[in-house]
């Protein structure tokens, strides 16, 4: 027997420390080559760390929500010899943990990704074939598609998922799922004749604040704490831009992407950033430089399993309505499957943020630090207007913007959000240049 110390690995981009966010293990299990040991968050990753030996766990390099160095330990495994790898222990593979399911994940390695294809949800690198006498026991790969924190919030809630049904893309576990468990758990043993168990505790819960959750945290928390922010709301009748979206959706149908209102706003800032370049900008408030930007990078506010998240519709000046559409749709897709590269999830100049049909009446969003300007689509409502002396039935919205006062004037901001406003009450006039 030999002890094999696995330290943590450089998993690239100049990265010295990363969050420990979840152990899939503990001491006392016994491990197989490729299996999850646990899960690690950097500045925008949340990467699997799989183990290169086969053995038992000995120790645990830390504890859920500590920052490690790189290269500092992880874990320690006893092994039955050193360099007991996928090649000469494939056989050794232990029972399923809970958790594991029927239908295999694919392999993981830690190799260290590129900027390039670096997602911020979670990075899972299909392995290379290998010949059929060096690929472990699926046993030990055979894991529920599931984020790190669904497994996380799985454990704490003591759910096995390979008792829960995934609502998502594929069969992925979402957290609504994990809602849903309990109360089908509970009215199993009901009709069974049972009475639903009893959780000690069951009407507090500490949950830990980490991982991209904390991410998230600290990102806003900056935000506020740098930008005096000031929100501007004017209302927008969007009557006859609704009539022209329903009628281009209706004429390509199946031709083109589906146009949603996001295309149609994109096209109005690309458009309204010429005449008031201060707000298409990001602010070194350290170094006391604003840059402000000829390219419009768009930042798409997406709500994920994991948080939200801002995926990038880079050069927005240069797409039409459609490829707006195909584009932000393929972002917020990639978001939220936790494919999304760190090139899409970073440099935007300004940003679009949108609740849908639960965007309320007014909201006062946050500032996506370092820009200074983030425009906020409330939801639309039919009501009645009062046009040419009559009372009329129109389709009205509010858009919410807030701005970093230390850079944005309030005269300028309000001008920008009317100059918002006239084009996509008159849509025509986004199209001339």
């Amino acid at each position: 027997m030999s002890t094999h110390v696995i330290k943590m690995p450089d998993i690239g981009e100049g990265i010295a420390e990363v969050e420990l966010v979840a152990w899939h293990v503990k001491p006392g299990d016994v491990v197989a080559p490729d299996q999850a040991l646990a899960d690690v968050m950097t500045e925008k990753a949340s990467v699997e760390i799989p183990s290169p030996v086969a053995g038992t766990v000995l120790s645990l390099g830390g504890d859920v929500g500590q920052t490690l160095a790189v290269g500092s330990e992880l874990i320690r495994i006893e092994v039955a010899a050193e360099g007991a790898t996928l090649e000469k222990a494939g056989a050794s593979a232990r029972p399923p943990a809970p958790g594991a399911s029927a239908v295999p994940e694919k392999a993981t390695t830690v190799a260290a990704p590129s900027p390039e294809a670096t997602p911020l949800a979670s990075v899972v690198a299909p392995s290379h074939p290998t010949p059929a006498a060096h690929v472990p026991s699926l046993t030990v790969l055979d894991r529920p598609l599931a984020s790190p924190s669904v497994r996380r919030r799985a454990s704490e809630l003591n759910l096995d998922l390979r008792d829960v049904t995934g609502s998502g893309p594929g069969g992925r576990i979402v957290h609504v799922d994990l809602d849903a468990a309990p109360a089908q758990r509970d009215r199993a043993a009901s009709l069974a004749g049972g009475h639903p168990p009893h959780v000690a505790g069951a009407a507090e819960q500490a949950i830990p604040v980490i991982g991209v959750r904390r991410k998230i945290a600290q990102k806003m928390q900056e935000s506020k704490r740098r930008i005096p922010h000031f929100t501007y709301v004017e209302e927008v009748d969007v009557t006859e831009l609704e009539a022209l979206r329903v009628h281009l959706n209706a004429k390509w149908s199946g031709q083109r992407a589906k146009l949603t209102l996001l295309p149609f706003l994109v096209r109005a800032v690309v458009l309204a950033v010429r005449e008031f370049p201060q707000v298409n900008a990001r602010f070194d408030d350290d170094a006391g430089i604003v840059t402000r930007h000829r390219a419009v990078h768009v930042g798409i506010a997406t709500q994920t399993d994991v948080g939200l998240m801002v995926p990038v519709l880079r050069h927005a000046e240069g797409l039409d309505l459609w490829g707006s559409a195909a584009k932000v749709a393929g972002l917020a897709a990639a978001a939220r499957a936790g494919k999304a590269t760190r090139d899409e999830l970073t440099g935007s100049t300004i940003t679009i943020t949108s609740l849908g049909a639960l965007g309320g009446i007014v909201t006062t969003p946050v500032i996506n630090h370092p820009e200074v300007a983030i425009i906020g689509i409330n939801r639309i409502v039919e009501r009645p207007v009062v046009r040419s002396g009559a009372i009329v039935p129109r389709s009205m919205m509010n858009l919410s913007s807030s701005f970093d006062h230390r850079v944005v004037d309030g005269l300028d901001a309000a001008r920008f959000v009317q100059a918002l406003r006239a084009m996509l009450e008159v849509p025509a006039t986004l199209f001339i240049e």
